[in-house]
C-alpha cells in the first residue's frame, strides 16, 4: 500500500457504478447542477452487476393492467412483508422511470405495430415486463453509464475498493478507499453518501452473482451502526446452470419453457401452482414465485426424482418446442449462455438446471426515500430493504427498483448535503487510523495463517447446509457456532501477496470480512424468525406467524462486535394480509378482494 495519503472532497459521494448508483447520480446532477457528485466503484460501471440482468422490468403500461394490480401482485406475491406505502409509490413511479430510459436510449423490445412489448413473469397476473431480447439490465446499464457522462459535475472513481465509511458529529462525513491499480489509500469526504453496491450472493456456494457481490455495502453500514434489515429472506432462482450458477432468466418459461423431472414429468402441477398448459398462459405453473418453484426442487429431490450430476441433483428445462426463430429472436442470450458453458443447444437439447441463490430481499434499512437511520448515510437497489419485495421478490421489479429508488435517494441526498457543512477534522483522524489497521492486520503480518479460500468455502458450506432453502432451529444454531470459529480464524488470515499494484489477494481478504458479517446476520434473522415465510422456511415453524411476525427484523451491530435482533412493523395501507395463493384464476379471488 502506497506511503502517500490523499483526501478528495465532494458534496455527494456514491459508492457502486450500477444501475443505482448511476441513476441516483443523474438524480442528483438534475436536482443541483452546483452539487460534485463523485462515484466510486471497485469494477469499472459497465462491469457491475446489473449489466448481467436478463428477463425485464416490469412497469404498467398496457390497457386492461392497472397499478393496484402490480402492487396487489408485489404485495401477495412477498407474504405481506412489503411496506405497503412503499410499493405504491414505486408502482406508479415504475413506468415513468420505463419511459425516460427510453427517452435516453434504452431499445425496449417491440411489438410489430411499434409498441413496448411486455412478456409475462413469475407471480404477475399480468403481462407488464418490458425486455430488451434477454439483456434488459445490459442495455438498461448502458443507457444510464452514456447519460450520466453527459454531467461534468459527476466524478468517477473506477475500480477503487471502499474499505470503510467515516463517522462523527452522529453523521457519516466521508469514506476510506484503496485504488485498486496502485495500492494508494485516500480518503473521500462528503456530506452525503449513496450506497448502491448490491447484494451479497457469494457468501453462498452456488449463486447467479458476479464476484463482486460479497455484501461489501451492507457489512460498510452494519459496521458504521445502520441496521440491517430482513436478511434472512434469501432468494434462490429455480433455473441456475449447475456448475458456474450462471441464471437461464425467467424470460425462458415466460416464453413458454417446461420443468421437468428425470422421468420427463412436468412435476409443478404437484405443488399447488397449477395445471399444465399447452401453450404460454400467464398464472401457469412455470410462472410460480421463485420461492415456490425452488421449495418444489427440493421437494422432488427427496422423492428421488431429480437427476444426479457432478455438480448436485438437477432437473430439466425444455425449450425444445419453442422453436429455433423464437429462441433465436426472444432468448439468444440463452442459447449463447448454454452453448458456451454447458456445451449443448436448447433448440436441440434440455437444459440442466437447480436453484441457485439469487437475491436478497435484506438490506440496509431505508425509509421510503432511501435514507438510513445514520444521518448522511442513504442506500438504494439490493444493498437496500426499501421494502418493497418483502418475503419475496418477484421477477421483474428489480430492475425498476433500481431507477425508482436511485432517482429518490438523489433527490434526498442532494437537498441533505446541499444543508450541510464540510466534514470535520476528526475524520481525517479516522481514516488514518483506518490506513494504519489496514497495513497491520493485512499487508505486513508474517508468519503461517489461515488462507482467505479455506475460510471461505467453509463459510459457504455453512449456511448453504444450515440456512439454505429449507431451515431448522438446530441448522441455523450450529451455523451461528462455525461463523463464530470462522470469525476467529479470519483475524488469523495471512496475504501471500504484499505487492502494491492490483493486489487482489487484499480485496478479497477485505471482501471475505464483509462476507462473514453478511453470513452472521442472515443466519441471526433467521433463527429469530420462528415461522416460515417466502423464502424463509423453517420445517420446525412452518406456519406463517402474523400475530408475532408480521413485522421486518433489524439486526444492528453491539459494540463488542456481537449482534442483537429488533422488531419493526410492516406498513399496512390497503392490503390486509390474506392466504397466498397459486393455481388457477378461481383460486385468486382473494386478489380481486384486496383490491
Amino acid at each position: 500500500m502506497s506511503d502517500r495519503f490523499e483526501t478528495h472532497q465532494h458534496d455527494v459521494l456514491i459508492v457502486g457504478g450500477g444501475g443505482a448508483g448511476l441513476r441516483a447520480a443523474i438524480a442528483v446532477c438534475e436536482a443541483n447542477p452546483k452539487l460534485s457528485v463523485a462515484v466510486i466503484s471497485k469494477v469499472y460501471p459497465m462491469r457491475s452487476h446489473t449489466v448481467s440482468a436478463e428477463g425485464g422490468a416490469a412497469g404498467v403500461i398496457k390497457p386492461g393492467d392497472s397499478l393496484d394490480e402490480h402492487a396487489y401482485d408485489t404485495i401477495s406475491g412477498g407474504d405481506w412483508l412489503c411496506d405497503q406505502d412503499a410499493v405504491e409509490a414505486f408502482v406508479k413511479e415504475a413506468p415513468e422511470e420505463l419511459l425516460r430510459l427510453e427517452h435516453w436510449g434504452c431499445p425496449w423490445s417491440r411489438e410489430p405495430d411499434g409498441h413496448i412489448a411486455v412478456r409475462a413473469f413469475g407471480g404477475m397476473k399480468k403481462m407488464r415486463t418490458w425486455f430488451a431480447a434477454d439483456k434488459t439490465g445490459f442495455h438498461m446499464l448502458h443507457t444510464l453509464f452514456q447519460t450520466s457522462l453527459k454531467y461534468d459535475t459527476v466524478i468517477r472513481y473506477d475500480e477503487w475498493f471502499v474499505t470503510k465509511l467515516l463517522v462523527d458529529d452522529g453523521r457519516v462525513q466521508g469514506a476510506v478507499a484503496i485504488e485498486l491499480m496502485s495500492g494508494k489509500i485516500q480518503a473521500i469526504t462528503a456530506n452525503a453518501i449513496i450506497l448502491c453496491t448490491g447484494g451479497c450472493g457469494r457468501v453462498f456456494p452456488f449463486t447467479t452473482n458476479a464476484n463482486i457481490k460479497n455484501g461489501d455495502g451492507m457489512a460498510l453500514a452494519y459496521r458504521a451502526g445502520a441496521p440491517l434489515k430482513d436478511m434472512e429472506f434469501v432468494q434462490y432462482h429455480p433455473t441456475g446452470l449447475p456448475f458456474t450458477g450462471i441464471l437461464i432468466t425467467e424470460a425462458a418459461r415466460s416464453e413458454g419453457g417446461y420443468m421437468l423431472n428425470k422421468d420427463g414429468y412436468r412435476y409443478l402441477q404437484d405443488y399447488n401452482l397449477g395445471k399444465p398448459q399447452p401453450k404460454p398462459v400467464l398464472r401457469s405453473m412455470e410462472l410460480g414465485p421463485r420461492d415456490r418453484l425452488s421449495q418444489a426442487f427440493v421437494m422432488e429431490m427427496e422423492k428421488g426424482r431429480t437427476i444426479k450430476g457432478p455438480y448436485g441433483d438437477v432437473v430439466h428445462l425444455d425449450l425444445r418446442h419453442l422453436g429455433e426463430k423464437l429462441i433465436s429472436t426472444k432468448l439468444p442470450f440463452v442459447r449463447e449462455l448454454c452453448l458456451k458453458y454447458q456445451n449443448i443447444d436448447p433448440i436441440k437439447e434440455l437444459i440442466p438446471v437447480r436453484p441457485v441463490v439469487h437475491y436478497m430481499m435484506g438490506g440496509v434499512h431505508t425509509d421510503i426515500n432511501g435514507a438510513t437511520p445514520l444521518p448522511g448515510l442513504y442506500a438504494a437497489g439490493e444493498v437496500a430493504c426499501v421494502s418493497i419485495n418483502g418475503a419475496n421478490r418477484l421477477g421483474s421489479n428489480s430492475l425498476p427498483e433500481l431507477l425508482v429508488f436511485g432517482a429518490r435517494v438523489g433527490r434526498a441526498a442532494a437537498e441533505f448535503a446541499s444543508k450541510h457543512t464540510t466534514p470535520s477534522a476528526a475524520i481525517l483522524a479516522q481514516a488514518m487510523d483506518e490506513s494504519r489497521r489496514l497495513r497491520k492486520q493485512l499487508l505486513e503480518k508474517t508468519g503461517g495463517g489461515e488462507r482467505i479460500a479455506t475460510i471461505r468455502d467453509e463459510m459457504q458450506k455453512a449456511i448453504e447446509n444450515g440456512a439454505g432453502i429449507y431451515r431448522t432451529g438446530t441448522s441455523l444454531v450450529e451455523t451461528v457456532t462455525k461463523l463464530r470459529e470462522l470469525q476467529q480464524r479470519y483475524r488469523n488470515t495471512v496475504l501471500d501477496d504484499r505487492g502494491l499494484t492490483f493486489n487482489t489477494e487484499l480485496i478479497a481478504a477485505m471482501e471475505l470480512g464483509f462476507m462473514l458479517d453478511a453470513a452472521e446476520a442472515i443466519v441471526q434473522c433467521a433463527l429469530h424468525r420462528t415461522e416460515s415465510r417466502g423464502a424463509h422456511q423453517r420445517t420446525d415453524f412452518p406456519k406463517r406467524d402474523d400475530e408475532k411476525f408480521l413485522a421486518h427484523s433489524l439486526v444492528y451491530r453491539n459494540a463488542d462486535g456481537s449482534s442483537r435482533v429488533e422488531y419493526l412493523p410492516v406498513k399496512i395501507t390497503r392490503w390486509p394480509p390474506g392466504e397466498r395463493v397459486y393455481g388457477e384464476p378461481s383460486q385468486t379471488k382473494d386478489a380481486q378482494a384486496g383490491r
